[in-house]
């Protein structure tokens, strides 16, 4: 039996109706209109109706019955110490290509943790595999209206998929998605390419057999695998080549093609890496479809370089702005450095006055085929720039942090890392007007 999760207030807004009901920090939620409360859906969706009936357990044991007359959909005010209210749901699956299981020992907790939990994934944009999901949860999410919901398929082959995820009820799971789809729940997709694995005839198949969840499957991402250098006793899997980037992109542009003119969208969507590894120039942004898949590196470079020339071209145009002469760096992962460095020498030559060095960190920590900057660590920084030409200023993207938190992911925090460089770091934001602004005022 599941153990029931407290739901214990945290704070309550001024002016709201939980506060004009003296509802306090500590109280405990017990009921609304009779009904326990699973997590943060149950409680949205029974206080949404303009009365209600909500029991509230005091610090001292008293409860209190209260009868509350509002607006529809008015909130209570009440903000609980989970946000959830309920624990994460770990995944219980051993993928092939979890990138957790390639993480070495001894970093902080939280990144070992597998979630796997659907409310994550419509709440934060995580992806779920659906074998964590029971009956139930499925008819929570179409009674919510949980919508989207981001899937991460892998393959449409049944066995194939208990293979890839290392569970037997893999392949059944995907009945889940069908009814979701039914239901008119609306879905993201995303597929983990292993070489020899999913890919060729595998990918094309799984390509065509999501097509048919079209629309309510709004978009499927494809992306590489991430291979660390922590790989011992894990299945044995390779990069990806040129050649092979090249054989991907193929078969994702030829449904792109087939279907854009029945649709009016592409629907499958290869992330960045592809067009780098294959040495071919980024789709236009029309084929992106609205960037449904920006946090799956889909589109984050077209969508970068668009929104720098948009406002480098009205830096141009504009009179009057006095740019003084600076010196300053930028420190990327080793996957976007030749944009980076093509957005920084176009700076260069409209304003001399501006000198940028331009630094690719090798990825040291996990290992060289790891090329994207949300993974870098501070001891990689830290150990490359190390007595190099840094400027006045050094310039990091912001995905190198803790969400939230000036530290890296090796827990080196943002202020030792510039006390050890002996430079001001700035944290750039991720549009092409934020990284401009950054370098030039």
């Amino acid at each position: 039996m599941k153990k029931k999760h407290l739901h214990i207030v945290e704070k309550v807004a001024p002016g709201s109706i939980a506060e004009e009901l003296e509802i306090e920090a500590g109280d405990v939620l017990v009921e609304i209109n009779g009904n326990k409360i699973e997590d943060i859906f149950d409680y949205q969706y029974y206080t949404q109706d303009e009365y209600i009936e909500v029991l509230i357990r005091k610090a001292s044991g008293e409860e209190w019955l209260l009868e509350i007359d509002k607006e529809y959909d008015e909130d209570l005010g009440i903000t609980f110490e989970n946000g959830l209210m309920d624990d994460y749901r770990s995944c219980h699956n051993k993928c092939i290509f979890c990138f957790i299981d390639q993480m070495p020992k001894g970093m902080r907790d939280t990144l070992y943790f597998k979630d796997d939990d659907s409310r994550l994934s419509f709440l934060q944009g995580n992806y779920v595999t659906l074998t964590n999901m029971s009956d139930e949860d499925v008819d929570r999410i179409i009674k919510y209206n949980l919508s989207p919901i981001n899937v991460s398929f892998q393959t449409t082959n049944p066995e194939l998929r208990c293979k890839m995820l290392n569970n037997r009820f893999a392949g059944q799971a995907l009945e889940k998605a069908w009814k979701l789809a039914r239901a008119g729940i609306i879905m993201n997709g995303q597929i983990v390419l292993c070489k020899g694995v999913n890919d060729g005839e595998e990918l094309d198949r799984s390509i065509r057999d999501l097509s048919k969840y079209l629309p309510n499957l709004e978009s499927v991402s494809v992306v590489p695998v991430g291979l660390s250098k922590f790989r011992e006793g894990l299945y044995p899997l390779e990069p990806f080549t040129k050649e092979d980037a090249g054989q991907v992109l193929s078969i994702i542009h030829k449904w792109q093609d087939k279907l854009y003119p029945e649709y009016g969208v592409h629907f499958i969507h290869a992330s960045d890496e592809w067009y780098i590894l294959a040495d071919e120039d980024m789709p236009e942004e029309e084929r992106y479809d609205g960037y449904l898949q920006l946090e799956n590196g889909v589109g984050m470079l077209r969508l970068l370089m668009n929104e720098f020339h948009e406002a480098f071209e009205e830096l141009k145009i504009t009179k009057g702005v006095e740019i003084p002469p600076k010196e300053l760096s930028i420190a990327t992962g080793r996957l976007a450095y030749r944009f980076i460095n093509d957005m920084a020498a176009q700076i260069m030559q409209e304003f001399p006055q501006i000198q940028i060095h331009i630094y690719p960190i090798r990825n040291d920590f996990f290992g060289e085929m790891i090329t994207v900057s949300g993974l870098l660590t501070g001891q990689d920084l830290l150990a490359q720039l190390k007595g190099q030409k840094l400027g006045q200023r050094l310039l990091l993207p912001q995905n190198v942090l803790k969400s939230g938190e000036a530290v890296f992911l090796d827990d080196m925090t943002l202020s030792e890392l510039e006390k050890s460089l002996q430079v001001p770091i700035d944290i750039v934001k991720s549009s092409g007007q934020d990284f401009l602004d950054a370098i030039v005022f």
